[in-house]
């Protein structure tokens, strides 16, 4: 059990790693990795008009998460306005 929970929290480090250099600094700082589940990776973003040019942006997101990370591959970016703390 142990185990797992490390290894859910590697792979959640993964991702973030992976997001805040595929966003940049400027997104980054409004937006949190939420889950990934069959290929769709969940971020929350703090406002609508992030939420609106993030969309603009999905498939240069995706391409350069799929470069980013060798172990999960990303298909798709859902966006979600929510609370980042």
């Amino acid at each position: 059990m142990a185990r797992r929970g490390y290894a859910e929290q590697q792979q959640s480090n993964a991702l973030e790693k992976a997001w805040h250099t595929a966003a940049g600094g400027t997104f980054s700082k409004h937006t949190r990795v939420g889950r990934i589940r069959g290929g769709v990776m969940e971020v929350i973003v703090r406002n609508s008009a992030i939420l609106q040019e993030l969309t603009f942006r999905k498939a240069q997101l995706v391409r350069k998460l799929t470069n980013e990370l060798s172990e999960n591959k990303v298909s798709d970016l859902k966006f979600r306005i929510g609370q980042l703390g």
